[in-house]
């Protein structure tokens, strides 16, 4: 019989080629290795570390894998790695299955929102829900087209709200893998200007703009929950911005309106070092009006925004331009400088390098 050591041994080495068998074999994880190669290729150059050892399975495929790109430039392989992801994105139904939904009086149909007209309130719905309500693109512009068309129509209260469990999960990431011909200067620029018109919308919105927030709520989600009139957040809610951890900064006029809502050194603590609120300390802070029990939720809030909804709709929209047009050029130039920043942000080495750390670690081996 083998001595207890050498058992183990022999043991732990039939796990290790048990483990690289599955690497080589599994489909999955073929491509989970061809991330990270990108990955590290992308970010630390041509592969240059020393050679695993070679009892170390597993770590010897992955630098095998990097090892394999040769002198494959790191722009080259970052358009390689976006490229990847945003196929794997596709392939797993990134974009919703397009449900058209038509406002009232338009002839407009909707694939990322679920917009409805009843009781003098439009609503508007983000219907992603198998995606977390993540903005994409697509779902940025359906919004704007959305606040324009319920600008002009003859509803009292218009309502932003998410299908499913979560409000909205910010930021669809995959956005930042779509770098067009013009390089990441140009997507930062086109990103720059639609996240500019996107918060304007907001700034410029005429009536009062009521959030039911009905689950988790992230980044752009939150921020720009300071341009709303009222917040209203189920007590399972939560509020977090992101951002340094992805290498960006505030948007949303979320620089200027946390601070003013909460102070500055609570704003910090959202803006700076991503802390996440609950519900009941959002609303202490001033960012939410008002929590309500999960169970009774929607039935609390919808009887008081239909009575809401039976004011005069001209005295509403008047008293809230008052109050609006005080800080309406500030709120522009405050948008202006986010937009400003970001723009850089999102072109640097940093921002980059954090968001593709994100996706690394959710295909880690």
């Amino acid at each position: 019989t083998c001595p207890p050591e050498q058992i183990c041994t022999f043991l732990h080495f039939e796990q290790a080629k048990n483990k690289l068998s599955t690497l080589k074999n599994d489909p999955g994880n073929e491509v989970k290795l061809k991330i990270y190669a990108l990955f590290k290729q992308s970010t630390q150059g041509p592969c240059n570390t020393p050679k695993p050892g070679m009892l170390d399975f597993v770590n010897k495929v992955k630098w095998d894998a990097w090892k394999s790109l040769g002198s494959l430039s790191q722009e080259d392989a970052r358009q390689q790695y976006c490229d990847l992801i945003g196929s794997l994105v596709q392939a797993e139904g990134g974009s919703s299955t397009p449900v058209a939904a038509q406002p009232a009086g338009s002839s407009t149909a909707y694939n990322t929102l679920l917009v409805t007209t009843e009781d003098d309130i439009t609503t508007i719905k983000l219907n992603r829900p198998a995606k977390k309500n993540a903005i994409t693109t697509e779902m940025y512009n359906e919004i704007i087209a959305a606040l324009e068309q319920a600008a002009k129509d003859d509803c009292v209260l218009t309502v932003f709200t998410g299908a499913g469990d979560f409000y909205c999960s910010g930021n669809d990431l995959t956005n930042f893998t779509k770098i067009p011909e013009g390089g990441v200067e140009l997507m930062a620029k086109q990103g720059g200007e639609l996240l500019r018109k996107y918060v304007k919308a907001y700034i410029d919105f005429p009536k009062p703009l009521v959030a039911v927030v009905n689950g988790p709520a992230v980044g752009v989600s939150v921020t720009v929950l300071g341009l709303f009139d009222l917040v209203y957040a189920t007590e399972r809610a939560t509020f977090h911005t992101p951002f340094s951890q992805l290498g960006q900064s505030a948007e949303g006029c979320s620089s200027y309106t946390f601070p003013k809502l909460m102070g500055a050194a609570k704003a910090s603590e959202m803006l700076l070092f991503n802390k996440k609120l609950t519900a009941v300390q959002a609303c202490e802070l001033g960012l939410v009006t008002e929590v309500f029990p999960d169970s009774t939720f929607q039935s609390e809030v919808w009887t008081r925004l239909k009575a809401y909804a039976k004011l005069p709709r001209n005295s509403l929209a008047l008293s809230k331009q008052l109050i609006r047009s005080v800080e309406k050029d500030r709120l522009h130039a405050v948008n202006d400088a986010e937009v400003e920043r970001l723009t850089e942000r999102w072109t640097s080495d940093e921002c980059f390098n954090a968001v593709m750390s994100f996706f690394q670690a959710k295909a880690k081996l």
